[in-house]
């Protein structure tokens, strides 16, 4: 994605320091006029030039975006993410799972089946890549990878009810030597799948609360 964006860039570049140039040398001062052919160019500059420069970038972008693609034989392996109101529950080929956190090894791609045990929801972690839809019924692929060992937060991308705003995602990227170890002693902690809003207060709620109090206390009503 980097690849076709900083090409995209260096295109654009181009054509644009042609197009100034080209104003500029017309806004020049000359002593006498010279002809140009008006036809070569309409045709040159105005057909030949923009369809085989678009036509160059457009191969070059599909190319490039059909490589991003998960293919469907690469399933197999994939990591499973199921998306429920409101938790990613993570099963991995080795039958290990996990709740919130994604464990993945740095520096190789992974492959990631998406799905959804109610509603819609959306996986998007940012700095690893686009995001994908967890449809019910359906599994979507989606292939990533870390470059680095860390921490890369992600977000449930799509509203799925009230406690969209918690259902977050943790991706630990972990060096391939420790990968193994890291994975088997998450998952021989419990997992936690009760509803995030019984771990934590919703939003604002505590000042609600509060204020309605004020409210009632001035109405006299309590």
């Amino acid at each position: 994605m980097a690849t076709l964006w900083w090409v995209m860039l260096a295109a654009s570049a181009v054509i644009l320091t042609g197009v100034v140039g080209t104003a500029l040398y017309a806004l020049r001062p000359v002593r006498k006029e010279r002809e140009f052919s008006t036809r070569k160019v309409l045709i040159g500059w105005g057909l030949v030039f923009p369809v085989v420069t678009l036509l160059a970038l457009m191969g070059f972008a599909f190319l490039r975006g059909e490589q991003l693609l998960a293919r469907a034989d690469g399933a197999e392996g994939a990591i499973r993410a199921n998306a429920e109101q409101w938790a990613w529950t993570f099963q991995y080929p080795g039958g290990q799972q996990t709740t919130h956190v994604l464990h993945v090894p740095a520096g190789e791609e992974f492959t990631v089946a998406i799905t959804s045990a109610d509603v819609i929801h959306s996986f998007w972690v940012p700095r690893l890549g686009g995001k994908m839809d967890a449809i019910p019924g359906k599994v979507n692929l989606l292939r990533l990878q870390a470059d680095q060992p860390g921490i890369y937060r992600g977000i449930c991308a799509e509203y799925c009810g009230i406690g969209h705003a918690h259902m977050m995602i943790e991706v630990r990227a972990h060096a391939p030597g420790d990968y193994s170890r890291a994975l088997a002693a998450a998952s021989d902690v419990p997992n936690d799948i009760s509803p995030v809003l019984e771990q934590r207060p919703a939003p604002a709620g505590s000042i609600i609360a509060r204020w309605a109090d004020y409210l009632f206390d001035w109405l006299g009503i309590r």
